[in-house]
């Protein structure tokens, strides 16, 4: 009997754990390699926020699988704590959006008995989040000095369905459910290129020159994915995206809730820690480094919505990088000139929340299963169009 896997997978964080996980479920024998720790990079470094989510009611195809993704967390991480012993930090704590009256057209998406929210003005708003200031919460992005734009103030909604993860504990409890289902997972093990036959790729070479035979080959490798669709005759892009984060620690919880706001948002941990993101940052390409002028933005914005944090411990800060595209969907499927390699590539912002919706699709895709949703726009070579307006943020 052949050694060789049914499915070899390139890359190890959040995407490429979903789908061995998957895949593996399904009775496929499974092997990922990462090129580094795994888990280490976007998906270690980002917030967790987990949006409600109704997929009777999404209306683009992003918000579809960002939905159908979403909806799956209470049951995956519950099967997923109960099997492997491990907590996610997975809750329902609500959220605070507020949006511009451009982007209120996503209530629209809310307003059923599945996904429940509330408009809120500022005396409510004071008896859910005492600690939050009405200051710099105006315009778009929920940042001051945005010249006609920081005049409007935006609308707060309440969505009581909102959840987080913490996402250090949620790779740590999916690692340990990929290895409880045999997959073999390898560490530090980069690839160096592309084995081809004919219409197929035959194998993969590593950068120590161990030769990997598989069946099929899904590219879940984020941020550093575009080389390797490129190589494949794909010239879709796929660039790293720096973002930037602060964590504070309080004795106690300050806020309750995640608050969004544009861009920026909180997420508060149970035991008082305080999670505030994120920069954006194109121009730093593959730099994985925080910056004075970046923490500096996050303090002020921190500081200006949550006055209290002036006086909290700033415990740490960090980087990652996240997998841009260039019309702001993931690019999922089957390479149009290679047609045992799958690609899992550009989630952007939103890994985590649609990780289990892309595992699905990749799972379906090669077990000879319908997908759950048209798979057009997400093609890996389809011709970028205008960036998508989406209901849900991250």
């Amino acid at each position: 009997m052949s050694s060789s896997p049914d499915v070899l997978i390139i890359g190890g964080g959040v995407i490429g754990l979903s789908c061995a996980y998957f895949l593996a479920e399904a009775g496929l024998k499974v092997e990922l390699v990462e090129r580094q720790a795994l888990g280490r990079e976007a998906s270690w470094a980002g917030a967790g926020i987990i949006p409600p989510g109704n997929p009777q009611r999404a209306r683009s195809p992003l918000d579809q699988l960002r939905a159908q993704s979403v909806s799956q967390f209470p049951s995956f991480t519950r099967m997923l704590e109960e099997t492997t012993g491990l907590p996610t930090g997975f809750r329902i704590c609500g959220g605070i959006e507020f949006l511009d009256a451009e982007s209120e057209y996503a209530v629209e998406l809310w307003d059923d008995e599945l996904i429940e929210y509330e408009k809120f003005d500022e005396a409510q708003l004071r008896i859910l989040e005492p600690n939050l200031a009405s200051e710099g919460r105006q315009g778009p992005v929920g940042m001051p000095g945005q010249g006609a734009d920081a005049l409007r103030s935006p609308s707060a909604f309440f969505l009581p369905g909102m959840g987080q993860v913490r996402n250090p504990w949620y790779l740590r409890a999916l690692i340990a459910g990929c290895k409880r289902l045999g997959v073999r997972l390898r560490p530090d093990c980069p690839v160096a290129r592309w084995k081809p036959q004919n219409d197929q790729i035959e194998s993969v070479e590593l950068v120590n020159g161990e030769e990997i035979t598989a069946g099929n080959f899904v590219l879940a490798a984020g941020a550093w994915a575009e080389p390797w669709l490129n190589r494949l005759d794909i010239r879709n892009s796929v660039h790293p995206v720096r973002g930037q984060m602060l964590l504070y620690r309080t004795p106690a919880p300050i806020l309750n809730r995640v608050v969004i706001c544009g861009k920026r948002y909180f997420v508060p941990r149970e035991d008082g820690r305080l999670l505030v993101g994120s920069t954006e940052e194109p121009e730093a390409g593959f730099v994985k480094e925080t910056t004075p002028e970046g923490i500096a933005e996050l303090k002020a914005f921190a500081e200006l919505l949550v006055p209290a944090l002036k006086y909290a411990e700033l415990e740490s800060s960090w980087a990652g990088l996240r997998p841009g595209s260039a019309d702001g969907y993931p690019a999922i499927g089957r390479l149009p000139f290679h047609c045992n390699v799958f690609a899992a590539v550009g989630h952007f912002r939103a890994g985590i929340q649609l990780s289990l919706g892309t595992a699905r699709l990749i799972r379906d895709l090669l077990i000879g299963h319908t997908p759950f949703l048209d798979l057009a726009p997400f093609a890996p070579n389809r011709v970028p169009n205008l960036p998508p307006r989406t209901a849900f943020r991250s």
